[in-house]
Order: C-alpha cells, then sequence, then structure tokens
C-alpha cells in the first residue's frame, strides 16, 4: 500500500506542468513549438536561456517536493524509506512525462530526475551535474547528457545499494533496484528519437541554429 500511495503522490505532483503553464503565460503552447514537448529542453530552445531554468528548476522542484513529502510520510520507516522515496520520484516522472489531462503528452523527465538525485544523494547530484556539463559543453548534446546521467544513476544505485548506503533491509535492495532500472528505461523510452538522431549524426545540437 505505501508503494502506490508514493506512485500516486509523485503522480499528483508531476502534474504540474511547469513548461506547459509557464508557456501559456507568455501567450506560447510550447506543445506546439519546436519539438512539441513540454519539457525544459524544448522551452530553452523556443523562449530562451531564462524561461529553460525557470522550467527546469520547476519540474526539479515538484519532485524534490514529492520525494520530501514521502520521507516526512515515512520517517519512521528508516529501513525501506529510499525504496518509497523512489516510488514518489518514479511517480512524478509518470505524472510529468503522462500528464493525463494533455493526452498524457508530457516532457522526457530528465529534470524530474535531477530533482531525485538531489533528494537521494547529494554525492550522485553532483557527479551527474558534472558530467551532464562536460558531455553537453564538448558535444552540445543534450540528450546524450541526459542519457549518460540516468545510466550513472542507475550504477549507482547497484553499487551504493550493495555497499548498505541507503539503509535498506536486504530483502528490499532488488527492489529498488528495479525502480532505478525503471526511471533509467523511461527515460531511454522518451529519448528514443533522440537515439536515433545520435545514431545517424542528425540529433540537434544545443546553442545551434538549423541551417
Amino acid at each position: 500500500m505505501e508503494r502506490i500511495i508514493c506512485l500516486a503522490v509523485g503522480y499528483c505532483f508531476g502534474l504540474f506542468q511547469t513548461g506547459y503553464l509557464y508557456s501559456k503565460k507568455h501567450h506560447v503552447d510550447i506543445r506546439r513549438e519546436g519539438s512539441g514537448n513540454s519539457g525544459s529542453t524544448n522551452v530553452l530552445r523556443v523562449m530562451g536561456v531564462k524561461a529553460g531554468a525557470i522550467v527546469f528548476l520547476g519540474d526539479a522542484g515538484k519532485t524534490i517536493l514529492a520525494c520530501l513529502l514521502v520521507r516526512l510520510l515515512y520517517r519512521e520507516q528508516a529501513d525501506m524509506v529510499n525504496l518509497l522515496v523512489l516510488y514518489g520520484a518514479l511517480g512524478a516522472i509518470l505524472g510529468h512525462n503522462y500528464p493525463f489531462y494533455m493526452q498524457f503528452n508530457g516532457g522526457k523527465g530528465i529534470a524530474c530526475t535531477a530533482g531525485l538525485l538531489a533528494s537521494i544523494d547529494w554525492r550522485l547530484m553532483l557527479v551527474c551535474l558534472i558530467v551532464f556539463v562536460l558531455i553537453v559543453a564538448v558535444t552540445r548534446y543534450v540528450s546524450l547528457g541526459s542519457l549518460v546521467v540516468v545510466t550513472i544513476f542507475l550504477a549507482w544505485m547497484v553499487v551504493f545499494g550493495q555497499m548498505g548506503e541507503y539503509g535498506l533491509r536486504g530483502s528490499l535492495l532488488p527492489e529498488f533496484y528495479g525502480v532505478a532500472a525503471c526511471i533509467a528505461l523511461l527515460a531511454f523510452l522518451r529519448h528514443r528519437a533522440n537515439l536515433n538522431r545520435l545514431l545517424h549524426g542528425t540529433e540537434n545540437k544545443i546553442g545551434v541554429k538549423k541551417k
């Protein structure tokens, strides 16, 4: 039951579509511009750096709030609270990616995943931030940086989970890894088109206008 509650809590937070709401406030329907995605990268491309940063922080923030609420609700279950935090974050990503009131067409969940990194382990957040910035600075591919980050996230959860870093009893570790894998898999699924373009050398580069 705790898992269902955490998923539901996260999904409700994820439904706050920062990109869509911000763009509408500025008389733009982000779903009809650029890639048609309501996430921060498309907002960045269409509306500029300030807009992209605001949307990113809003989407990361809603996941942080969802994770904080889960921690508050289940603070006495120390041996499984980090697992429940992952469920809360998964719910937020699902709500962000598949909002029912937008025909289940939202963002790609990377900003939400960044919120999870901040909520689960500051060391992981720092490593992923450095790697992301380096990859984007060198290649100009936001999608590549995003997918490398979620891969690091999954590997980190497994390695440090095995080391007992997250206080989970042993019987919960396979489930913990499974939820982390679902979060990473969602990112790859939402980036299918980007992966195809990366493989064919046609992916859009941030800060580079199409010819």
